[in-house]
């Protein structure tokens, strides 16, 4: 089984290429040959390019985890989220479907309003509120219309890492640089560890391999595309996220909550972003951990690394 990983060098990209990397140098693995690329090796914006490296290579599974994630600037940069987010999506789906490829795709919290008042589950309606969320649920849309084979969405927030830029290493940039900080308290979910997301993304991939992807009446038979959510356990505000960092840490910059109003944004943010995990969590047979039980985990590599 070979695998194409689109966005290797983002924060969910490069932490699939760690766990494979760390236990096969070469990228094989028993059950498949991984191959990592970003935008300079391959442009999913491209549909030629897309076609000629899954022939070239045979690629059986594709892993999205390519997107435009600059969810202020997509309000001015409308047109590169929408190629990024929706068209790059909706020619991997037709690629897939052509070729029988399986398709994993990393979709976002922003695709609802954050006004419900309990955790998100996979059928509740839609209703972005920015032109990145727009963008977003336009790929998921075009992926669903296409149907390519076994394929798969999953819905994720707060995503973090020890790559990449996010959240949780500006707070730690922040606190040396400052005494205080204003965090906003109002705005609820819970953060993702792209590490457990990539752990099991990797464990789908294997369910994969059990199945013979040869086997083009079974691919038709199980052809919808399927949306599953997924986050770390608990809730928290970012307030709260912000003082698990310090706590943890051992940094002592106070910090002071502050309401959405006060720390305006060119594009809005859900003030609800819970998701509800059930349904991924009985279909693959998987525990999560609880967010600042991975949160702990992420800051130990990152000091480690310092």
């Amino acid at each position: 089984m070979n695998i194409l990983v689109t966005g290797a060098n983002g924060q969910l990209g490069s932490e699939l290429h760690d766990l494979i990397l760390k236990q096969y140098p070469m990228s094989h693995t028993p059950y498949a040959t991984f191959f990592f690329t970003d935008k300079n090796e391959l442009d999913i914006t491209d549909k030629n390019a897309i076609e000629y490296f899954c022939e070239k290579n045979h690629i059986d599974v594709i892993v999205n985890c390519a997107a435009y994630t600059a969810v202020d600037k997509a309000e001015e940069e409308q047109l590169m989220a929408d190629s990024i987010n929706h068209l790059a999506v909706k020619y991997l789906a037709e690629i897939s479907k052509a070729r029988s490829i399986k398709l994993i795709h990393i979709s976002t919290d922003y695709v609802f309003d954050g006004k419900n008042f309990k955790p998100y589950v996979e059928t509740d309606e839609t209703n972005p509120q920015g032109v990145y969320g727009a963008s977003k649920l336009a790929g998921e849309k075009a992926m669903q219309e296409i149907y390519p084979p076994s394929s798969i969405i999953i819905r994720t927030s707060w995503v973090y890492s020890s790559y990449g830029s996010n959240f949780v290493k500006t707070m730690l940039r922040l606190a040396k640089e400052r005494d205080e900080l204003g965090v906003i308290f109002d705005q609820v979910g819970t953060p993702t560890y792209a590490r457990d997301l990539a752990e099991t993304i990797l464990k789908i991939i294997s369910r994969y391999g059990e199945l013979d992807i040869g086997d083009s009446e079974k691919n038709n038979t199980i052809s919808n595309v399927e949306i599953y959510h997924y986050s770390n356990e608990g809730v928290c505000s970012w307030y709260d996220f912000a003082k698990a960092i310090f706590e943890i840490s051992g940094l002592s910059c106070k910090v002071n909550p502050i309401e959405t109003a006060e720390y305006p944004t060119p594009a809005a943010r859900p003030s609800y972003s819970l998701l509800n995990k059930a349904k991924i969590k009985k279909v693959y047979n998987i525990t999560i951990p609880y967010w600042r039980d991975s949160l702990n985990e992420c800051l130990i590599k990152i000091m480690n690394a310092e």
